[in-house]
């Protein structure tokens, strides 16, 4: 006679085999969601995955779309620029106990029907902004796609879906201005100038974190700027975070969660000598356990801010797992190279270890961005 123990072990059986043949049979059963932290913080993950933590893994079929893509900067164009090695193209991350689907780009223009996405920041936006038009731009016929200018915006209308995907250009978020003598003042509480664009977005996504952390002698500023104070000095992470607040209370007190999504894009690492790296020639991602234990002082500030906001902001935390991807950025390859420059590779000191090449790395961003949304 079957004890109470035995029926109870005979249950744990029957679940495990039916979860896990449902899993095997829905391979897409796991993807990334968002959820509700501690604090409030929302994060990409699932129930038992944050996509943030995993591995890069080769894949031989990638990229995802022509490196001929004519919606691409020439820094970026790398193969074009001379670059000899393509593995590069060919990693996608792979969470540790999820998956990321596929791109898939008629599924996500369908999605994207007459809505406007927005990507809000710096030149590595700007980067990502290419990759997710160059992403969706191979299934639209010629005439019924195009690229719009306008001030520090543009945008990418893919016709048929009355569809854009735009890029606004704003490193600090906050406004920069010129002040008396020609000096350049950076207002720590003043966006309205920019933010102005950002309403009736539906889909807006930021960073910033790259220029507030540039030294004196790179600063886009002589002044801060708060209130009627004009400051020469300030620890560049306190800034940032007043900076942050400001953008913050912008959002809480202007936008509708019911009618706008906004996701926060964690800051993409730099590999230059500052870091102890150089991207010259690196042809492989890092091994996982090569990286630092802490989490990046940028990082941490914006978590701050984002645990204090009332309205629901998704941090899409690419941090950790770029930090691995030295092997993805231009280098010299940030234009055309002679083959006198070729004699000198690698002692060109203001070679690119920001930015991406592309296809390459953003591409793996906006296939989480593609999950989340």
């Amino acid at each position: 006679m079957a004890t109470p123990i035995t029926h109870l072990f005979s249950l744990i059986f029957l679940f495990t085999f039916f979860h896990c043949t449902f899993s095997l049979l829905n391979p897409q059963n796991e993807v990334g969601f968002l959820v509700q932290l501690d604090h409030d913080v929302n994060m990409v993950q699932t129930k038992r995955c944050d996509f943030s933590l995993g591995k890069w893994v080769y894949d031989d079929s990638y990229p995802l779309y022509d490196p001929n893509c004519p919606y691409l900067s020439t820094a970026v164009t790398c193969q074009k620029n001379g670059r000899p090695d393509s593995d590069y193209e060919k990693w996608k991350w792979k969470p540790n106990a999820c998956s990321i689907p596929r791109f898939d780009a008629l599924r996500f223009l369908g999605n994207m029907r007459r809505k406007r996405i927005m990507l809000v920041g710096d030149s590595i936006m700007r980067n990502q902004w290419e990759s997710l038009v160059c992403l969706v731009q191979g299934v639209i016929p010629t005439g019924r796609k195009k690229v719009t200018y306008n001030g520090p915006a543009m945008a990418f209308h893919a016709m048929d879906f009355e569809t854009s995907i735009e890029f606004f250009w704003a490193p600090l978020l906050v406004e920069l201005k010129k002040g008396s003598e020609n000096k350049r003042v950076l207002h720590l509480d003043l966006i309205e100038e920019n933010a102005r664009s950002w309403r009736g977005v539906d889909i807006l996504v930021f960073d910033s974190a790259h220029w507030w952390s540039h030294s004196d002698n790179t600063s886009s500023w002589d002044y801060y700027k708060e209130g009627n104070s004009l400051i020469k000095n300030m620890n560049p992470m306190v800034a940032y975070q007043k900076g942050l607040s400001t953008w913050a209370r912008w959002v809480d007190l202007n936008l509708d969660p019911q009618k706008t999504k906004v996701i926060f894009r964690s800051m993409s690492p730099r590999h230059n000598r500052e870091n102890g790296w150089k991207c010259y020639n690196q042809k492989q991602p890092l091994p996982f356990f090569s990286l630092q234990k802490h989490t990046p002082e940028p990082l941490l500030v914006l978590q701050g801010v984002l645990k204090r906001m009332r309205f629901p902001v998704y941090l899409q935390d690419i941090t950790s797992m770029t930090a691995l991807r030295r092997d993805g950025h231009p280098s010299v390859y940030r234009k055309a190279i002679s083959q006198d420059e070729k004699q000198k590779q690698g002692t060109d000191h203001s070679s690119d270890c920001s930015h991406w090449c592309l296809p390459g790395v953003p591409d793996i961003w906006n296939e989480m961005l593609n999950a989340l949304l």
